[in-house]
């Protein structure tokens, strides 16, 4: 049992698509938080009009926690007066990972990780936004996610997905991962000789996936998109959206 634990963690390290659920071992280190940090205005908050409040981000999906903390430092710089209202919650389905998360956090006091499978639960979101005397996250991070749900629950669990974040947050920062990235993860899983994802095969939402979801969320979630940050190196489009 442990050497097909390592062999499988052998393998994650080596083929990034080789994570079921998208919670690869060292991913950010051939996807450094910079790649998207870089297209990303620090005066983002302030932008956006969060400058004299309490403000909370989420980050979903936060796999080891590099970006939470980068993105966190990028948006809110040491020498920023109000640093203490700026708080933001990263979580992932990967125990392990957040473990990671929670050992290399710089500021504990400012930047919480929790284990959580947001299809099956929000309970720990709505806990953190009444902590905190909010009633939904300003700033929602969606970074390459999308896909994982997509491929693991269907066309239902990706809708379900933007429609359940949308409930929650007043802004969502959205990066949907394009059509061949599917087919790379579901062809290194065979071969890696691994059972296929469950609804790859039946999928209906296909081709222009960020397109899909700027549907959804503008048709059925109340939110419209208000700016596009430009794609990233591995092509993918920063979307965010606003709650009408």
């Amino acid at each position: 049992m442990e050497l097909s634990s390592k062999a499988d963690a052998d393998d994650e390290i080596n083929d990034p698509g080789a994570a079921p659920y998208g919670n690869f071992i060292n991913y950010y280190s051939f996807n450094p938080p910079e790649n998207r940090l870089s297209l990303i205005p620090p005066a983002l908050l302030r932008d956006l009009g969060y400058s004299n409040e309490t403000t909370l981000i989420l980050d979903v999906g936060c796999n080891s926690g590099e970006l939470s903390v980068a993105f966190y430092k990028h948006l809110v710089p040491e020498e920023q007066s109000d640093r203490r209202k700026v708080h933001l919650l990263g979580f992932d389905l990967d125990e392990t990972l957040v473990q990671r998360a929670e050992e290399i956090n710089p500021l504990p006091s400012r930047i919480t990780f929790i284990p959580l499978d947001i299809t099956k639960d929000t309970n720990q979101l709505q806990d953190y936004l009444s902590l905190h005397g909010c009633s939904h996250f300003h700033l929602c991070l969606c970074l390459a996610v999308t896909m994982w749900v997509h491929l693991n629950h269907g066309d239902s669990g990706l809708l379900q997905l933007l429609s359940r974040l949308s409930s929650m947050s007043q802004h969502l920062l959205l990066e949907a991962q394009p059509w061949k990235c599917y087919r790379s993860a579901a062809r290194r899983l065979r071969k890696l000789g691994r059972s296929d994802f469950d609804h790859f095969k039946t999928l209906k939402i296909r081709g222009d996936v960020a397109d899909h979801a700027r549907e959804h969320l503008e048709r059925h979630c109340g939110m419209e998109l208000i700016q596009s940050f430009g794609s990233t190196a591995w092509d993918r489009k920063l979307l965010l959206f606003r709650k009408t």
